[in-house]
């Protein structure tokens, strides 16, 4: 089996630990000094992945926006942006959703296999869908499928929470990048960073920090989380072939 994909793992919360607000429009946490390092981490990494919720939430585009990244990528032999990457378990996916109608890189969906033949009917060649497990998509799984059928090394998982809880609650992240911004949500029915679940770094098991940076008026807190930390740093990047979405198997 093929090693699995890096995994870094980007998040932005409020003080209290929000990733956003209860309401409808999209609560920014981050500054434009912070997502301009944020597109920098991106055009390092072979895919992007998102959840299907912040694909419907966000309708994000999830592309390297820098015109001097996205040709340092060219000039390599890669496309412009990463492959993109969601999961979904009811399989609610809008074709028309930004995720799907642009960049020019493969986009993947995983799913449960029941839900496969009619999602990807529905999304026809604007993706590729994956089938794995019955009732829902095991992160392990889906990390197995992208490093040995889809040609992804590295992986930049940038949210929502669901998401960001199944990583780490099953040890699957080598780096974490927090961003902190300077104001409370305070909203029950907001959605938090983490779920409730259990998680390998405990008060006898702690995360080790690695490094501390002032962006503005946020803060950027980099925590290790495996033995592979700074395999992804900027100088050794893979300059390689870009993943291509392969034919299952």
């Amino acid at each position: 089996m093929s090693e699995r994909p890096y995994v870094t793992l980007s998040c932005a919360m409020s003080i209290d630990g929000y990733l956003d607000s209860a309401e409808p429009h999209r609560l920014a946490m981050s500054n434009a000094a912070d997502l301009d390092r944020v597109d920098d981490v991106r055009s390092l990494h072979d895919a992007i992945m998102v959840g299907a919720s912040t694909v419907r939430r966000d309708n994000p585009r999830l592309l390297v926006r820098d015109a001097a990244r996205r040709a340092r990528r060219l000039a390599s032999g890669r496309r412009e942006s990463p492959a993109k990457v969601t999961v979904t378990s009811s399989g609610d996916l809008a074709a028309d959703a930004a995720f799907f109608t642009t960049g020019e890189g493969p986009r993947i969906v995983y799913c449960p296999q029941s839900r496969e033949a009619q999602l990807q009917e529905r999304l026809g060649e604007r993706a590729i869908v994956v089938g794995l497990g019955d009732d829902c998509v095991m992160m392990s799984a889906l990390l197995d499928d992208l490093a040995a059928h889809r040609g992804v090394r590295s992986l930049m998982v940038e949210g929502g929470g669901t998401v960001l809880t199944q990583f780490l609650g099953a040890d699957l992240v080598d780096e974490l990048h927090l961003v902190v911004a300077p104001f409370f949500v305070g909203e029950d029915r907001a959605p938090r960073v983490v779920r409730s679940g259990a998680f390998p770094w405990t008060a006898s098991r702690r995360a080790r920090l690695a490094d501390t940076r002032r962006i503005g008026d946020v803060v950027l807190l980099r925590y290790a989380l495996s033995d592979r930390f700074g395999m992804l740093e900027p100088e050794s990047a893979d300059a390689g072939r870009e993943p291509v979405a392969a034919e299952r198997p």
